[in-house]
């Protein structure tokens, strides 16, 4: 077999990296049921039919094919494709499911998600997200737009990552300003607009001409909306003094003030309004999120999202929703590469019990047992070697203590300090920051 060599775009963590992922799953896990979201698991393939519903290209989506050819054709398998975000899965659970939900319906979803998109730093065909939404039936009160950055906030602070900003918006004010200005094609605007941080004003400008319509002044204006950012309701006054009427515009207005209100009474400084986020996926039509860790910004969002109306309908009944998701993998993958976060050991074991002789390892099992089922991670030593191979044998995977048993009473030593102490299988308990590997 020739050697095996890494697939672009696929990652594989070493163990330490699988256990500091593990840590950030279980922080952001604990946030989310803090704030009452029940988890979900969805397929990993939809027909393709509504992977594409949401505007997204062909391209980025993975077929799921067998080998031999479908005799079915078309109509069986290759009408499949892996999933590439867990919001389509996620609004055909409530349609398949609403007899059956409470609603408001909250749910967390932590998934992989497969796109066909061009791996580079922070990307990857193949990767994990942590996903929040609210759905509720028929109408979805604004305040759970103002909700959503406090559970991310909250999760990301419990992490030890770098702060993180959230950026926000709302599709109503950029809609309702495009249409106080006289463009008619506002989510053509919306598109253009969005990809100013990529290709600059100028060329933003005549996008909005070519794809929108939009005159010299009316580009200009929209520039205009786009540079507007404050951290506190001030934004809307700079909203106003461009002159622009519009009730829509006004909705969208005291939406976002009441995003970022709220959020500065939880957290000052978490959110800011920044009217140049657009979120050029079609569906959002409320608040919506972007987040950048601060140092990393130029690789862009790591947790993002909106308020949406009309993903999930059935016939006269709409399940409108707001969500946002952190991509998990997207961020570890950042630090990683930077260096930027480690764990105290690469295995669990906390305590390696030592063999004396090999008809002494039912002793030493016993051992292992006892500190197990004190929650103390316990492994056996492999091999009943001197004691300072077994130590070094410690040492080398990380694990601080080794246990002695001996017919004179037991000892366990801190191979990091050198101390050693009288110990007893039942009583003994390493301290608490030793239990597990620690994150940092």
């Amino acid at each position: 077999m020739s050697k095996p060599t890494p697939l672009s775009g696929f990652p594989e963590w070493t163990t330490s990296q699988r256990m500091i992922e593990q840590f950030v799953l279980d922080r952001i896990r604990h946030t989310f049921e803090l704030y009452g979201f029940a988890p979900l698991e969805t397929r990993s393939v939809e027909p393709l039919d509504q992977l594409l519903r949401k505007g997204e290209t062909s391209k980025e989506v993975y077929l799921l094919r067998r080998l031999q050819a479908d005799a079915d054709g078309p109509a069986g398998d290759d009408a499949l494709g892996l999933h590439f975000d867990l919001t389509v899965p996620f609004a055909r659970y409530v349609l398949e499911n609403a007899g059956k939900l409470q609603f408001p319906f909250r749910r967390y979803q932590i998934q992989k998600v497969w796109r066909g998109e061009r791996p580079q730093e922070g990307r990857y065909r193949e990767f994990l997200q942590a996903d929040i939404d609210i759905v509720d039936r028929d109408t979805l009160p604004a305040h759970y737009e103002a909700e959503m950055p406090l559970v991310i906030g909250d999760a990301l602070r419990s992490l030890p990552i770098p702060p993180v900003r959230i950026q926000v918006n709302n599709r109503k004010i950029c809609e309702g300003f495009y249409r106080g200005i006289g463009l008619t094609d506002p989510e053509a605007a919306l598109r253009a607009v969005d990809k100013l941080d990529k290709i600059g004003p100028a060329k933003v400008a005549a996008l909005l001409a070519e794809t929108a319509g939009a005159s010299e002044a009316q580009a200009d204006a929209c520039l205009a909306l786009a540079g507007i950012s404050a951290a506190d309701a001030s934004f809307a006054d700079a909203v106003r003094a461009l002159g622009v009427t519009d009730p829509l515009l006004d909705e969208g207005i005291a939406e976002l003030v009441a995003v970022v209100e709220t959020a500065a009474a939880h957290a000052p400084g978490l959110c800011v309004a920044d009217l140049r986020i657009a979120r050029g996926l079609d569906y959002y039509t409320g608040t919506v999120y972007e987040t950048s860790l601060v140092g990393y910004e130029r690789f862009g969002s790591i947790c993002s999202g909106g308020r949406y109306d009309d993903l999930a309908t059935a016939g006269a009944v709409s399940y409108p929703g707001v969500g946002i998701s952190i991509g998990v993998t997207r961020l570890l993958g950042l630090l990683f590469g930077a260096g930027a976060l480690s764990v105290s050991r690469s295995v669990p074991t906390c305590v390696l019990v030592a063999v004396g002789a090999e008809e002494e390892r039912a002793a030493s099992n016993a051992v292992a047992e006892a500190l197990r089922s004190r929650g103390v991670p316990t492994e056996v030593s492999p091999s009943a070697a001197k004691f300072g191979k077994q130590i070094r044998y410690a040492e080398r995977r990380g694990i601080p203590y080794v246990w002695f048993p001996g017919a004179d009473g037991d000892q366990v030593k801190d191979i990091r300090s050198g101390e050693q102490v009288d110990a007893a299988a039942g009583e003994w308990m390493p301290p608490h920051q030793d239990l597990k590997p620690q994150v940092g």
